[in-house]
């Protein structure tokens, strides 16, 4: 086994452990925090996962991040794979070798590019949970203040 075939096979091995234990957390946790949200209460932060189950701040970290970090590592496993699959699939179009190639290299791009889109979409929307959870939302006197930005839930105050 070459150099090459070595390493495609550890990263497909790494890739299917990352998305073996997302599932295992997920089913422990119930659910993800990238879509869920975080509501201040009395000045204090609540995390809620998607399911609307409460956790740790720890654990709502976490849980976006490795949601987030499924993209990046779904994209190295399909590349991975496609690396494995090159030679093969450029047999089988002996007479189309030009084409055969450049048929690898848009699956590569748009790999790539859609990966990246959405761990970058994934990213975004964590962090909005973060930034839109400062713990304003009322003005004074009982009046009610600018909206809660999504994924955020300011509870009302009696």
């Amino acid at each position: 086994m070459n150099r090459k075939t070595r390493i495609c096979l550890w990263v497909i091995a790494l890739g299917l452990a990352n998305f073996v234990a997302f599932v295992v957390v997920y089913v422990i946790i119930y659910g993800e925090a990238v879509h869920g949200c975080i509501e201040v209460v009395d000045g204090t932060r609540h995390y809620y996962l998607q399911s609307g189950r409460e956790v740790s701040r720890g654990v709502f970290i976490y849980s976006g991040v490795h949601s987030i970090s499924i993209w990046p590592t779904a994209a190295a496993v399909m590349l991975a794979m496609l690396t494995l699959a090159k030679d093969r699939i450029l047999a089988s179009m002996r007479s189309k070798v030009r084409r055969a190639r450049a048929i690898i290299t848009v699956f590569a791009l748009l790999t790539v590019a859609l990966t990246a889109i959405l761990t970058v979409e994934f990213a975004r929307r964590f962090a909005g949970r973060f930034a839109g959870a400062s713990g304003g939302g009322h003005g004074s006197a009982g009046a009610p203040g600018p909206a809660a930005p999504a994924g955020t839930r300011e509870a009302p105050r009696p």
